[in-house]
């Protein structure tokens, strides 16, 4: 068993990561030991990371050690999606208090442990470690140990607080966790010539579904999902698969890389987003499972979905080219949909006039380029400020990007439509792009964006409406003509309202301001005739 820091070394030194491809075994040990700089976790913590990557196993019991606030933060992030068990959609936590702090919080996340297995009698359990304990110096793994021997269930730790790196970390970390604890455990109780691991998909929206039928058709079978609507001994008996298919190289390359080096599986990084990626997966599929001693009749069979699904696709995207074309898509996400997503819009006659690539590799990159040319708009990191002057100055007509986004498209009063993992339709596969048109195509020609766009009736005026209503209130104020006198008037115009007698507290304002002393100075000073006062008895006398 190795230390934190040990792992996260041995993560960064990944030879299979793009980042460190072209370094010297040096040079990559310098990069990888130097200090998180303050604000590197900003897009999510480690911690953050490692729950989005496991949590799509359906069957386990996702406990988090630490204050109720981190599984509050974290419960739910994703729009991943079940087939089976939904015991992953419960939230438990270990609730951290100063108590746990001054004496830890060992002995109150074994309690924990029993009563998981207790009342839900889970596949496995999974611990995340989160910053209080890990800083106090809890040992989740000792904890972790005796739980499994004491209750013959597997419970794997998952080292991976918040404070050492982020998101994209957290998630190497997960992988680790899975490639020590789990993978390799179990045995299947069949294995076929036909058995491939997808790594890095998460099923969001229940994409996974809409490639399934069509694999199955083929006859390809997914011995294990890493991590969509996986299950625990599918992940656990995943190291007898042909071959795997790399979604996400951004968060397990790890472990796609390490079950090569292990188990004799290759792998290739691939895409299910737009028609040709699609049909291009599929094949390399095909083609590594026949390498490996598939049948050759696989791959006819693999054609024969191909020419069909993509007739179909083209068929029922033709009808939205009319309505793109001139059509400019400003892609605002990162990772593999920085260059899978613009294939897809592509297909559909979209011009696409910038994607960002800030959380993109250099292969990600290569892609981009190759698929829109070298002058392509590669953004490495867009401002607000200058993704709002980009879409007011209508250089896009239409923006995808993740939620934190869509708050300056609809500022710029510009179509936007979700592309990220909050997202609530599945596209991908050839099912997939055509639900992806067909929202595009809504955004776009929404009746909304023509009556957002339009000046708004007081900016059409001369004069803006506060000042033409302060002009309302002199009108009936003096019984004249209406000027723009009531804006310089307006702490009184405000408070007299269309009344023509003054109230006491203006009155009392006007004392100190004017020097008023009379009753008679008051109308020339608040601009208003004063109600007539009840005389005293004196006055009566006279």
């Amino acid at each position: 068993m190795t230390s934190l820091s040990a792992t996260i070394q041995n993560v960064f030194n990944e030879p299979n990561c793009a980042k460190n491809a072209n370094k010297s075994e040096a040079a990559r040990k310098k990069g990888c030991t130097k200090q998180l700089q303050p604000g590197g976790a900003a897009g999510g913590c480690a911690f953050d990371g490692a729950k989005i990557a496991l949590q799509p196993f359906t069957d386990v019991a996702h406990l988090v050690h630490g204050p109720i606030a981190c599984e509050g933060n974290s419960w739910d992030n994703r729009g991943s999606a079940s087939s089976g068990s939904d015991l992953w959609r419960r939230s438990f936590t270990t609730d951290m208090h100063e108590i746990d702090v001054v004496f830890g919080g060992e002995k109150r996340l074994y309690k924990a442990i029993k009563e998981i297995i207790a009342k839900y009698d889970p596949a496995a359990i999974f611990v995340y470690q989160t910053c209080v304990p890990a800083m106090i110096g809890d040992d989740i793994n000792a904890v972790c140990k005796i739980a499994s021997a004491k209750f013959g269930k597997s419970v794997i730790p998952v080292n991976s607080p918040g404070f050492v790196g982020s998101k994209n970390l957290g998630s190497k970390l997960a992988g680790e966790a899975l490639l020590e604890y789990v993978i390799g455990t179990q045995e299947p109780d069949c294995t076929t010539p036909y058995d491939i691991n997808l790594i890095g998909e998460f099923n969001l929206s229940g994409e996974l579904w809409q490639i399934k039928p069509l694999l199955d058709e083929i006859g390809i079978r997914i011995l294990s999902c890493i991590s969509g609507d996986g299950k625990y001994r599918e992940v656990a008996s995943s190291h007898r698969a042909r071959a795997a298919m790399m979604v996400c190289s951004k968060a397990m390359i790890n472990v796609a890389s390490k079950m090569r080096e292990r188990y004799g599986i290759p792998f290739f990084e691939g895409s299910f987003y737009g028609i040709q990626d699609t049909s291009d997966a599929l094949r390399k599929i095909a083609r590594m499972l026949i390498e490996r001693g598939a049948p050759p009749q696989l791959m006819e069979r693999t054609e024969a979905a191909v020419a069909r699904e993509e007739a179909k696709a083209w068929a029922a995207i033709e009808r939205f080219k009319p309505r793109f074309a001139g059509k400019k898509v400003l892609l605002i996400t990162g990772g593999v949909k920085s260059w899978s997503v613009v294939a897809a819009l592509q297909e559909a006659g979209l011009e696409i006039v910038g994607t960002s690539v800030n959380k993109s590799t250099s292969e990600d990159k290569e892609r981009i380029q190759k698929l829109v040319g070298h002058d392509a708009h590669m953004i490495e990191d867009l401002t607000p400020r200058e993704m709002y002057k980009m879409l007011k100055g209508a250089e896009a007509d239409i923006m995808l990007s993740g939620g934190k986004s869509q708050f300056v498209a609809l500022k710029a009063a510009t179509p936007w439509l979700d592309i990220n993992q909050e997202r609530c339709h599945a596209y991908m596969g050839y099912v997939g792009i055509v639900k992806l048109m067909e929202e595009v195509d809504k955004a776009l020609y929404n009746p909304i964006w023509d009556q957002l766009r339009r000046p708004a009736p007081w900016d059409e005026a001369e004069i803006n409406w506060q000042a033409k209503a302060l002009a309302q209130v002199d009108v009936s104020a003096a019984g004249g003509t209406p000027t723009l006198l009531g804006a310089a008037r307006a702490p009184y115009a405000k408070r007299t309202r269309s009344r023509k007698t003054v109230e006491l507290s203006i009155i009392e304002e006007c004392i100190p301001t004017h020097g008023s002393t009379t009753v008679g100075a008051m109308p020339q000073d608040t601009h208003a005739s004063v109600p007539p006062q009840p005389m005293s008895a004196l006055q009566a006398a006279e």
